[in-house]
């Protein structure tokens, strides 16, 4: 049975329900419930999404949705579905580069520099060592955890770690994120239940239904979908290969250390190898359980391992 509803992770549907002027008041709202500003922002503008790099690649660097508010300040939000190791570097590069975009050439009036907020929705683990599955991000001092360096900030929504029953959810922060991990798959019952008090998701629902879409929408939404599909195809076998390769390196160690018949010998090379693996998955962003599962270290060793 074809649902009624689109998903709303798929770059074409995330950019038609927060990146359009006439569903403005959609995007407004999630800022608003993503960043827990005491000053609610009002309006936004939108801006161009390319942001031309000074480097000498020359390569566009493009992002999914920016705008500015009636401050000035800048947000960038971003939909990941795949997993990229060093999504968190480019998150802070794209922060920049739109930080930096507010100096014309020549112009030293650095006092006149507006903060950049980065929003982020990652349908991945982003942060394997973390329980939570939103997190904020902002610059401290390290001794007194004063929050002085005001230019940036960077808030995450990791959907895998969202676990919460419907009948549970209490907060906007947790509605958007069923909303983001559940839409596809909801009924008409479940969204006059959850939010039935909330306009703006019953509204974000509404530009989700198929029936609302033309046929050229609905082409693009499959050729994403597509995209997307064989993505995950190639990171899971990818994925495989990596197991398959663990558990090889694991067996040759031992059978090393038998035939060597140096007890002492092969236990440093069993604690290395299972730390090297250990390191390597946390790079790839496996959960601890998982980490925990192939290498049998505790807890605290791989939390420690963290760099």
């Amino acid at each position: 049975m074809i649902s009624k509803f689109l998903d709303p992770k798929n770059d074409v549907a995330f950019r038609k329900i927060f990146g359009s002027e006439k569903n403005k008041d959609i995007l407004i709202h999630f800022i608003n419930d993503m960043t827990l500003f005491k000053n609610k922002i009002k309006d936004v503008t939108f801006l161009k999404t390319n942001q031309d790099p000074e480097i000498a690649s020359k390569k566009e660097s493009i992002v999914d949705i920016m705008c500015k508010d009636e401050h000035e300040n800048k947000y960038i939000v971003e939909m990941q579905v795949s997993s990229h190791a060093g999504f968190e570097k480019r998150a802070q590069y794209y922060a920049a580069k739109a930080y930096i975009g507010q100096m014309n050439k020549g112009d030293k009036q650095y006092q006149n520099l507006k903060e950049v907020v980065f929003l982020a929705i990652a349908d991945f683990t982003m942060f394997p060592l973390k329980k939570e599955y939103k997190s904020d991000h902002v610059i401290l001092d390290q001794n007194t955890y004063e929050h002085d360096l005001k230019g940036f900030s960077f808030s995450f929504l990791e959907l895998p770690k969202f676990k919460i029953k419907e009948e549970n959810l209490k907060t906007m922060i947790e509605k958007w994120a069923y909303y983001f991990k559940y839409a596809e798959h909801s009924t008409d019952a479940q969204i006059h239940s959850i939010f039935r008090n909330d306009v703006i998701i019953q509204k974000a629902y509404h530009e989700l239904e198929r029936f609302n879409w033309t046929e050229d929408e609905l082409m693009n939404y499959e050729a994403v979908l597509k995209r997307d599909l064989d993505n995950q195809a190639v990171e899971a076998y990818k994925k495989q290969q990596m197991e398959e390769e663990l558990k090889d390196a694991i067996a040759k160690s031992k059978a090393e250390g038998k035939a060597e018949g140096k007890a002492e010998g092969k236990a440093e090379e069993n604690a290395r190898l299972k730390i090297e693996i250990a390191k390597q998955m946390i790079i790839d962003r496996e959960s601890i359980e998982k980490i925990q599962r192939y290498t049998g270290l505790s807890r605290l060793e791989i939390e420690n391992l963290q760099f």
